[in-house]
């Protein structure tokens, strides 16, 4: 049997960043993707977020891979939106996935649990760069959002 403890902090926007995600219904969206998360053998932690992204902290199962997971997560919320609250609702294409160790994981929890009072003091476009460079990734912003 191997031993995994595979978490991430995944952060995906609103297709073009547009403010989609109304207040009303986010909390029913959280609660979607925790159970698309569910369903793919992987345990929500932590989802929440803003109008223009989301910010979740996950537990994956080995037998998935990253981009699968995210693929499908993006997939079937899109779909419940649109059927549910907004025809026009839409993902970006791209993503950021970043793990976080055990270690990390209560610090992560509140940076998440905390999106609304943080983006009254920074965007998300600063917030995202921001993040890859802490994480190490490097990117060409010249495709960044595309």
């Amino acid at each position: 049997m191997s031993h995994t403890n595979l978490l991430y902090h995944l952060v995906f926007a609103t297709k073009d960043r547009i403010g989609s995600i109304s207040p009303t219904w986010e909390s029913r969206l959280h609660g979607y993707l925790g159970g698309i998360i569910k369903g793919q053998s992987g345990i929500p932690i932590e989802i929440n977020g803003i109008e223009d992204h989301l910010h979740a902290l996950v537990r994956l199962s080995p037998k998935r891979a990253i981009a699968d997971v995210l693929r499908e997560l993006k997939s079937d919320s899109s779909t419940f939106v649109k059927k549910e609250f907004d025809r026009s609702f839409g993902w970006q294409k791209r993503y950021g996935a970043f793990s976080v160790s055990e270690s990390n994981v209560e610090a992560v929890r509140r940076y998440i649990r905390n999106q609304k009072e943080h983006h009254k003091r920074i965007g998300f476009t600063d917030e995202y760069k921001r993040l890859l460079v802490l994480n190490g990734v490097d990117f060409d912003e010249r495709y960044l959002w595309g």
